[in-house]
């Protein structure tokens, strides 16, 4: 008894937990914090990445020595070579150990511009992985939006049910006075079922639009278990009109921010570096070359005195030291056609990036007058639904007092709820309009 006085308390405490971590909401920025975390394809890209930073430590410790060593032991029988080279009719064995050291001092200034070419590529892989992380964010916050304007039309269902439910009580209330036929109940409670079926798909239209938005943020959990946090927007035009700018403006910010552009100009500037790399190969190269050996001979054989292994090891040391410059005369025309493909990549590189800023000012066109054509239809949309509010008002009124009929009613409801439906995807049609062009900007995309 006294362990489930104990236990029941923990357990009511973890129960509430979570209750609330499975009716927590959701905001656009956590939702793109998220995403950016957990997503795979993105954890990919930062693994290119990753390896840039390899290639460019391996190019930087392209200076240090090379050193190798060797131990060799050989047994020869009959005859065999002797430590001054001469051949003897003596069995044999030998012990050897080398040690070498190879150091470029010179070779063409390869070395240094295959450096910068990588610190380049590392920055172009940075700017890639940028670039990965806006594309996801721009995706995210287009499901996002999607399941505002799904709840928000799920809303507008409720709102029909809530009108036509009223009207069947009222429908009931004058058929017992006698003031409409029975056939009017019945019409009107034909409408009740539409409009709950269609409350229904409303419904499931939200459910798969946060089924949509948790699979994108590569969550585990059920999306019965996720929701989101919906900002407060009461006027979407006064609210975000500030990010409706002017194509050429947001061009010449975003020529200068954006992530794509500036890989491309690192990729270019590598490339030229790279044209260097290949011009190398005309230039002489200077090697620092030095080397340790020694060994131990062994004889068999009758009337035969070995040296000791100390005074051997004394005796056999070799130590050298010394420069070799290797001079390029003729190698195939190798390193002319690789300055030729090295200079076709910087072409290409350049018009890439000419290519780059002109799909980024069509695009920048395109986010601005979509942003502008959503704006002048989200104003239009709600000059109709103030007057197909009206129109559903005064409808409703002479429906009450058994003046109009059911179809009457019915066309009135279904006019306002379209400008209301209309009117939902113009505003977030809108604002995701204006995000575009302040992610353009180089904003952060917020609510």
């Amino acid at each position: 008894m006294k362990k489930i006085i104990y236990i029941l308390p923990a357990f009511f405490i973890c129960w509430n937990m979570e209750a609330q971590d499975a009716l927590k909401k959701w905001t656009l920025e956590e939702c793109i914090n998220h995403a950016i975390t957990h997503n795979i394809d993105l954890r990919q890209q930062e693994q290119q990445r990753a390896l840039s930073e390899v290639e460019l430590n391996t190019s930087k410790n392209s200076w240090l020595p090379d050193l190798n060593a060797s131990i060799g032991q050989n047994f020869d029988f009959g005859r065999s070579p002797s430590k001054d080279g001469t051949i003897v009719d003596q069995n044999s064995s030998n012990s050897s150990a080398y040690l070498s050291l190879s150091m470029p001092i010179f070779d063409g200034f390869k070395i240094t511009n295959d450096i910068a070419a990588k610190k380049l590529d590392l920055l172009a892989a940075t700017e890639t992985l940028k670039k990965a992380k806006e594309d996801l964010s721009v995706g995210v916050a287009s499901y996002f939006l999607q399941v505002l304007y799904t709840k928000e039309m799920e809303n507008i269902a409720k709102l029909q049910v809530d009108f036509t439910g009223r009207q069947v009580a009222r429908t009931e209330e004058l058929v017992k006075a006698g003031r409409v036929p029975l056939s009017n109940l019945y019409d009107i409670k034909a409408q009740l079922a539409k409009d709950e079926a269609s409350l229904v798909e409303a419904q499931n239209n939200a459910d798969l639009a946060l089924l949509d938005l948790a699979q994108s943020l590569e969550l585990e959990r059920e999306s019965t278990q996720f929701d989101v946090e919906a900002p407060t927007i009461e006027d979407a035009i006064d609210k975000y009109i500030s990010s409706i700018v002017p194509p050429t403006n947001v061009y010449d910010n975003a020529v200068v921010v954006k992530p794509q552009i500036k890989a491309q100009e690192y990729q270019l500037e590598s490339s030229r570096k790279s044209l260097k790399i290949s011009q190398a190969g005309y230039f002489p190269k200077l090697n620092l070359n030095a080397s340790y050996s020694n060994g131990y001979y062994h004889y068999s054989g009758e009337n035969i005195t070995n040296i000791a292994f100390k005074d051997q090891l004394k005796q056999n040391e070799r130590k050298t030291i010394g420069f070799s410059l290797s001079i390029p005369i003729f190698n195939r025309f190798q390193v002319r056609n690789s300055v030729r493909s090295a200079r076709i990549n910087i072409l290409n590189r350049e018009l890439a990036l000419e290519n780059s800023k002109k799909v980024l000012y069509k695009e920048i066109q395109q986010a601005y007058y979509n942003a502008t054509a959503s704006q002048e239809k989200y104003i239009a949309s709600t000059k109709a639904v103030d007057a197909g509010k009206e129109a559903f008002s005064y409808a409703e009124e002479k429906y009450k007092t058994g003046k109009s009929s059911v179809y009457e009613f019915n066309e009135a409801k279904t006019k306002y709820a379209q400008s209301l439906a209309e009117q939902a995807q113009a505003k977030y049609n809108f604002i995701f309009r204006a995000k575009i062009l302040d992610f353009y900007n180089g904003n952060p995309i917020t609510l």
